[in-house]
């Protein structure tokens, strides 16, 4: 094919219920490709500014929905946790936006107070060789090497003190600690390829 992929830690991706897949965002192409090498069909959020032309019509028909950046977007949480609570899967990116080489990016809580919400575990996945194949500026993707290394789910039931607030920050840092681990060794298992 186009793209050779791996997905090691696959496994951890819940079967029969709903969970939250948190990844780093590197590229137009990490939704995509997620939903391509996920075992089960995966919904994502999408910056509401794509829902135009050719793309609002294609985007619902790929599983997206409309997010609001900038504020919490009641009607996204709520989609969000609707598709959650019947079993389903949901894409998440915690940086909100594709990520830079070298530029620490802003980190937001959704992906966690959506799954406490929803009472649902976050399976952590980091994409490596998405920048390559898409960079950023790029009109058209190219063929390559991509691996996709899935951690073992984040409970929400590990985060059960605290006010809401303080449960939201706590579950988002450890997601974010377990994505950078997950980084480490995709792009470990990547070099060795």
């Amino acid at each position: 094919g186009v793209y050779r992929t791996i997905t090691p830690g696959v496994e951890n991706v819940p079967t029969a219920t709903g969970a939250v897949l948190a990844g780093n965002h590197e590229s137009y192409l990490d939704p995509a490709m997620l939903w391509c090498v996920t075992p089960r069909p995966c919904h994502f959020m999408a910056k509401r500014e794509l829902f135009t032309g050719v793309m609002g019509w294609a985007l619902p028909r790929l599983w997206s929905f409309p997010v609001e950046r900038g504020a919490p977007d009641r009607t996204a949480i709520t989609t969000a946790v609707r598709y959650l609570e019947a079993g389903d899967l949901v894409g998440i990116f915690p940086e909100g936006t594709r990520r830079v080489e070298g530029v620490e990016s802003e980190v937001h809580g959704g992906a966690a107070f959506i799954a406490l919400k929803a009472g649902v575990p976050i399976v952590p996945v980091a994409f490596v060789g998405t920048d390559r194949a898409w960079p950023k500026g790029r009109k058209l993707p190219r063929p390559g090497r991509l691996t996709f290394k899935y951690g073992t789910p984040v409970y929400p039931s590990q985060f059960a003190e605290g006010t809401r607030k303080e449960q939201v920050a706590a579950m988002t840092a450890e997601v974010m600690r377990r994505i950078g681990e997950e980084l480490v060794a995709a792009k470990e298992i990547d070099d060795a390829r």
